[in-house]
């Protein structure tokens, strides 16, 4: 393979990662008068922003800052400047700068009016070029030469940069196949940054095994009007799916964090299913208590309580058969039903990433304390998430937060 050196200019800028959080940067560098260059290992930016906007563009959030901001849990404190200095209002009137209109769901998350992502990237892209932003695809960044300068795969050949300041914002180690793939986290370790290792985020979790019975019938099937709690939390209302290894979906990615911690430190973790969460356990109890007559239990579920389908078999899965003959125990189980869960599935089947470049080892304006001039931004910071746009939202915030941080460390620097 052949080799090339870059010779930038002086206030050329290097930007790892052309994911949200890299694009915000780039755009607050150039409106700054920097000369830009965004670098991206794959064909195209923005690959995960595009697919996760395939069910619909959820970009942010409405509801009010102070549950906003809780829903970072431990790293709120961390995140609560940038977010307060771009937050969902400043990300929605961004968004409409780029002439694109947004409305709020009946749940209070925010969508284009279209509902897609590809109409915002094409809109800011074009804006960022305008601005004088050079966006290099299929240039995969390798880590640092001994002299600092950074190593760059491109189809050209390998290169080498010496831009006045870098950011890297490369995402976390889920869907690898879009170019997060938490490959990054070698080269900080050579250089000696704080990081927590990656662990999967907004997860399916696995069960020690279901029957073949309930793979071969309900894998796939949704569990839906159910609520779900672990330990003494408030059972949250939701739907999620079982699958052949055990449950995913909405329901289960609100308590993922929870979960995987729990396993953590205790090798498992029991949630409890709420089979029937608009009926008091009493009310149960007085519906299963009338005479059956010759009806089986099946029938007399579903004639007196609606229980059918994959809530009555995995009530049949996760109960001992004399509860079935015992309706206060029965109630009580469909009220909640325990369910173990032993690991979660693979980092690269998350839709996010916990760990990273851990908040300790960077200075307020995002940057390296061990490596003076490299920023990082993004998921690739440690700090996690429900779905919901705040995800997004953050990694919008800390591009922002580390573009300003550049700007004001280049301005000191002279």
């Amino acid at each position: 393979m052949t080799s090339s050196t870059a010779k930038p200019s002086s206030s050329n800028i290097a930007i790892i990662g052309g994911g949200p959080a890299g694009l915000m940067a780039a755009e607050v560098l150039s409106q700054a008068g920097l000369r830009v260059d965004l670098y991206d290992g794959m064909p195209s930016v923005g690959r995960k922003f595009l697919l996760a906007g395939v069910g619909g563009m959820n970009i942010t959030h409405s509801e009010a800052f102070p549950a906003f901001l809780s829903r970072y849990a431990e790293r709120a404190p961390n995140l609560a400047p940038l977010l307060r200095a771009f937050g969902a209002d400043e990300l929605c009137t961004w968004i409409h700068g780029l002439g694109i209109d947004t409305f709020v769901g009946s749940s209070g998350r925010v969508f284009p009016t279209d509902m897609k992502a590809a109409p915002l990237l094409r809109a800011w892209l074009k804006r960022l070029r305008d601005a004088g932003v050079v966006i290099h695809t299929r240039h995969r960044w390798l880590g640092w030469n001994p002299d600092g300068s950074l190593r760059i795969a491109s189809p050209e050949g390998d290169k080498t940069l010496h831009p006045k300041a870098t950011l890297l914002a490369l995402g976390g180690g889920s869907w690898s196949r879009l170019g997060s793939d938490g490959a990054w986290m070698l080269a900080l370790e050579q250089r000696g940054v704080a990081l927590a290792p990656l662990q999967p985020s907004n997860c399916g979790f696995e069960v020690e095994a279901w029957s073949d019975l309930m793979i071969s019938k309900f894998a796939g099937a949704p569990l839906k009007n159910i609520a779900m709690g672990l330990n003494d939390d408030v059972p949250r209302l939701g739907e999620c799916v079982l699958t052949a290894t055990g449950l995913e979906g909405s329901l289960v990615y609100a308590l993922s964090a929870t979960i995987r911690e729990a396993i953590n430190q205790h090798g498992s973790a029991t949630i409890h299913l709420d089979l029937l969460p608009g009926r008091p356990v009493d009310k149960i109890l007085l519906a299963l208590s009338k005479p059956r007559g010759s009806r089986s239990m099946a029938k007399h579920l579903h004639s007196q309580l609606g229980l059918d389908g994959v809530k009555a078999a995995l009530l049949r899965e996760l109960t001992l058969a004399e509860c079935f003959t015992d309706p206060a125990r029965l109630a009580q189980a469909i009220k909640a039903l325990p369910v173990t869960l032993v690991k979660p599935r693979p980092l690269d089947e998350a839709i996010s990433s916990a760990g990273g470049v851990t908040f300790q080892a960077l200075d307020e304006r995002l940057m390296l304390k061990q490596v003076p001039g490299v920023f990082c931004a993004g998921e690739m910071l440690d700090w996690e998430a429900p779905t919901g746009g705040y995800l997004l939202t953050a990694c919008f915030a800390s591009g922002r937060a580390a573009g300003l941080g550049m700007v004001d460390w280049l301005q000191r620097k002279g």
